[in-house]
C-alpha cells in the first residue's frame, strides 16, 4: 500500500469515490446527484489531502482530508480530519489505519499538538478504529443531525500529538 499527498490529477478518480462511498451513516448532506462539480474545485485544496493506493486496485481506493478547523492564528495548533472515504473493494485492508496515521504524522511535521475529528455516534466501526488509533472521545453534540428521519449525535474525538511517538 502506498500513502501520498493527492494531485489534482486524483481529483477525477476522488469524486467517483466520494460518490461510491456516500453513506448515511457518516454523511451529513444529501446524496451526491448530477451534476457533480469536480472535486477539487473551490471547495477543496488537494494539498490538504492524502490518497492510499494498493497494488491490485486501479488508482487512489482512498483518501483523508486534513485542514485547519478554523481561519484563526489562536487554533492553528490544531488540525481536523474532515473526511476519510475508503472504496468497499479496499476495506478490510488496514487502508484507513494507514491514512490515519500518516495524518497523524503530517500533522506532527506541521507542528500540530491536536488532530480533532466528528463522527455520527452510530458509526461503530468508524469510531471503534478511532479509539485503536488513540482518538479519545472529548464530548457529544446529542441530536446535532437529522439523518433520514431521526436525529443523531455528533462525537467529538481528539489525539493528543503531544502524547504519541
Amino acid at each position: 500500500m502506498t500513502v501520498r499527498p493527492a494531485e489534482e490529477a486524483d481529483g477525477p478518480a476522488l469524486a467517483v469515490l466520494d460518490r461510491e462511498t456516500w453513506s448515511p451513516l457518516h454523511a451529513v448532506t444529501p446524496p451526491p446527484e448530477p451534476p457533480h462539480p469536480p472535486f477539487f474545485e473551490g471547495r477543496q485544496d488537494p494539498a490538504e489531502f492524502l490518497v492510499a493506493e494498493v497494488p491490485d486496485l486501479p488508482g487512489p481506493v482512498a483518501y483523508l482530508k486534513l485542514a485547519p478547523p478554523t481561519p484563526l492564528a489562536s487554533n492553528s495548533h490544531v488540525l481536523q480530519v474532515q473526511g476519510l472515504a475508503v472504496a468497499v473493494a479496499a476495506r478490510g485492508r488496514g487502508v484507513a489505519r494507514a491514512l490515519l496515521r500518516a495524518a497523524a504524522e503530517r500533522a506532527r511535521a506541521r507542528g500540530a499538538r491536536r488532530v480533532t475529528l466528528r463522527v455520527l455516534a452510530p458509526n461503530a466501526p468508524a469510531r471503534a478504529l478511532y479509539a485503536a488509533e488513540g482518538y479519545v472521545e472529548e464530548g457529544v453534540q446529542r441530536e446535532e443531525f437529522r439523518i433520514d428521519g431521526r436525529y443523531v449525535d455528533d462525537v467529538l474525538m481528539a489525539l493528543d500529538l503531544t502524547r504519541q511517538s
